[in-house]
Parts: structure tokens; sequence; C-alpha cells
């Protein structure tokens, strides 16, 4: 095989399948962060209902195929999110839930963020500096070496520029594959238009 021809390198993807590229993502110092202002507001979210959860994990995910947190069993999500070491914070505007924050300390002079995302409505508002800015404020703490998250090829198309910005820097590249999750029922068919539908 020609390591340079692409076409020799192309794997077929399955129908009811969807395809991805994820990219890891860290940061090993901590940056200067400004004060950013917002009209948003950041809560702590300690130990939330799985339902709630849930809830708001579909609104801020469907437009990206987030699924993992759906498949989970009750006992198996309640396990994660109640864990002393997983932070949660709730972005609100007003009294409304508009997104969450979800650090991960569970690995030791770590913290990996996540989920970090915002409903539809609040997106292209310039809202995700300062999401970012709180995120690394609560994540950089005593002990912490390292921060870092993943995105992928069903994300925004501003998510891995707008992490790269933020001062993050790519470590890690991963191919994947999952089984759609708009044709096994978990998201509706309309959710994430630029991920086309192969059944």
């Amino acid at each position: 095989m020609d390591p340079n021809d692409v076409t020799e390198q192309l794997q077929d993807v399955p129908r009811g399948h969807v395809a991805t590229i994820v990219t890891h993502l860290e940061m090993l110092e901590k940056p200067a962060l400004p004060e950013t202002n917002s009209s948003l507001v950041l809560e702590s979210w300690p130990n939330p209902a799985t339902e709630d959860y849930r809830a708001l994990f579909r609104r801020v995910g469907e437009p990206w195929l987030w699924i993992s947190r759906l498949l989970m069993d009750q006992a198996e999500l309640k396990a994660i999110i109640d864990d002393p070491a997983v932070e949660i914070s709730i972005v609100r505007d007003g009294a409304m839930p508009v997104g969450f924050i979800e650090l991960d300390f569970r690995q030791s002079g770590q913290c990996e963020i996540a989920f970090f995302g915002l409903v539809p409505e609040q997106n292209g508002r310039g809202q995700g500096r300062w999401m970012m800015e709180q995120a690394l404020k609560q994540a950089w703490r005593d002990g912490i070496r390292r921060v870092w998250l993943h995105t992928c090829t069903q994300d925004s198309p501003r998510a891995l520029p707008f992490y790269q910005r933020c001062g993050f820097r790519i470590f890690k590249q991963e191919t994947g594959m999952m089984k759609d999750p708009r044709l096994t029922g978990h998201l509706p068919q309309s959710a994430a238009p630029h991920v086309p539908i192969f059944s």
C-alpha cells in the first residue's frame, strides 16, 4: 500500500453508523484568565437528579449527537454524577438552565473537561469564552498539572479552533464509529443535520 494514497486507506462505514475523528487536547499550565462579563450565571449543581441531568444533556448535545450519557442505565449514570470527584456546574439565563460544565478530577493530578456546552439558542452569542474562563478557574487548583478535553467531527466546526485559541494543544487523534443514534431512536432524525444519515 502506498502510504500517500488516501484512497487505499479509506474504510467503508456500515449502514446505520456514523464515523468520527476524535481530537484530544491538553493544557499543561494555567493560563492568564481575564475577567469576561456575561449575562449568564454559573452555579454549582451537586448530585443532580438523573432525569434533570439527562434533559439538559440532551438539550445541549442533540445538535452534536451527544449520546454517551443517554445510553447509560440510571445506576451507572448516578455513580458518575454523584461522585465527589466529578463537579458539575449549571449555566442559567435568569432562571432558565441553558448549559453546563462537567469537570472530572477522578484521575490524580488531572482535570478532564468532560462536557462543556450551551443550548442551541445560546450558541454564537459570544458566551463560550466566558464559560471556558469559568471552567479553567475551577479546573486549575492545587495539585492539578494537566487539564484536557476532547472534541470530534460531529461537534461544531468552531469548537476545535476555539479550544486552540483558549490555549489547548492537540496531543492525540483517533477514529471511531458508532451506531447512528437517530436511527436507534435515541435522538430525533432532525438532530445534527450536518451529519448525513446512512441508513
